[in-house]
């Protein structure tokens, strides 16, 4: 960015703020002035114009500042922007694109607007290949492919990081791009998130974007959006990305609180009524296209096993699918702990050859009927030699899946 009189010089539009409320802003002036466009306070705080009324322009904080009533801003007459290239690859950033590991950002050969339209049909095409994700239980039962949306729902504690990391390693061993964003986390998972991408060895092919719970709003907001971007810069040089948005129900709450701030009309349980927009139109730039392909595992965290929340309906419906983890399998000490009957992969199997189809259709049809004799085993009902040989089977099939971090 450049400094304050620059953009008064350039553009002759000058800006009062009027009221303060929180992370947002309202001021009058900049006439010409058009939703999502930065604009920059005397102070040197940073902002995006959210929405417009005909007497005020509402503007979300970017940083921390101390900003005053009568405080001057200035339009810049640019959009959200990020600075991408390969340089991006084992740091740690903000949404903003600054480095938070200290050192600087070096071989950033492109700047990208964040905030961007989907890429139309035509320019995708169909999910052929099959993304691996080391699980056993996932790649047979409910496999995925390059370019697929697959949301990870379950409570909370019952696996699901584990399972991306999972994830995350086997894709970047085979030479993919990962790309983790922790949205609104506190700052000990955060360090802890960058230390075991060391560990593992895998950091030459990741990237960690990250945002604080004690955040600017509207960092907080701009988080998977800017990790969107970075994945698209890494598929338009034909490679396939793996993008994993930790997680996607704090992020709508975030958006709710800047909504009802904003004396938005709140719609069911409080959110506003875009909230699903604000979420399609992210997921939706995800696909497998003629270039490259990003893979996004969005994650939603639902409360004692609820899939019918608000959010979580919203998620399941622009994704192409779902892997539940379950609290009660949980309970049950199974890791991981995916419920095989209630997820779901709309595209995964035409990724898989012949034998591995019919091994999942075999395996999902035997995992039922183990299930079925489980729950006749409760009234007390006498075991024959086909319900033993089933349960025996079951377990050595258990223990087949159970799988440890």
């Amino acid at each position: 960015m450049k400094d304050f009189n620059f953009y008064l010089d350039s553009l002759g539009e000058i800006g009062f703020v009027e009221e303060l409320m929180h992370s947002l802003i309202y001021a009058s002036g900049l006439p010409r002035v058009h939703p999502g466009e930065l604009v920059l306070f005397e102070s040197g705080d940073l902002g995006q114009v959210f929405s417009l009324t005909p007497e005020k322009v509402e503007v979300l904080l970017l940083t921390t500042g101390s900003i005053k009533v009568g405080s001057k801003l200035v339009r810049t007459g640019t959009r959200m922007q990020i600075h991408v290239g390969n340089g991006l690859l084992g740091r740690l950033i903000d949404p903003l694109g600054n480095p938070l590991d200290g050192a600087k950002l070096t071989d950033t050969e492109d700047v990208r607007t964040v905030d961007i339209a989907p890429p139309k049909i035509v320019e995708r095409v169909e999910v052929q290949k099959p993304l691996v994700t080391g699980v056993t239980l996932v790649d047979l039962v409910v496999p995925l492919g390059k370019g697929q949306r697959e949301l990870v729902i379950g409570d909370r504690k019952t696996g699901k990081t584990d399972f991306l990391l999972q994830s995350l390693v086997t894709q970047a061993k085979l030479g993919s791009i990962c790309i983790y964003a922790q949205i609104g986390q506190n700052q000990f998972d955060i360090k802890k998130m960058s230390e075991y991408f060391t560990e593992a060895g895998i950091k030459k092919n990741t990237v960690l974007i990250a945002s604080s719970s004690s955040d600017p709003a509207g960092v907080v907001f701009q988080t998977p959006y800017t990790a969107m971007t970075i994945a698209e810069y890494f598929r338009d040089k034909g490679l396939d990305v793996l993008l994993i948005l930790d997680d996607m129900t704090t992020h709508a709450r975030n958006y709710r609180e800047i909504s009802l701030l904003a004396k938005r009309v709140p719609g069911r349980a409080s959110y506003p009524g875009d909230v699903f927009y604000v979420h399609a139109r992210l997921i939706e730039r995800a696909g497998n296209f003629k270039k490259g392909s990003i893979t996004v595992l969005p994650v939603a965290e639902s409360i004692l096993g609820d899939l019918s929340g608000y959010i979580q309906t919203n998620l399941m419906a622009m994704t192409d699918g779902h892997i539940f983890f379950d609290i009660e399998i949980y309970n049950q000490g199974k890791r991981p702990s995916v419920n095989p009957f209630l997820s779901v992969t709309r595209v995964g199997h035409q990724t898989q050859t012949d034998l591995q189809r019919d091994l999942s259709r075999e395996l999902s049809s035997f995992l039922v009927t183990y299930e079925k004799m489980k729950q006749f085993l409760h009234f007390g009902a006498e075991v024959g030699e086909t319900a033993k040989k089933i349960l025996e089977l079951g377990n050595k099939v258990d223990s087949f899946f159970n799988q440890s971090p």
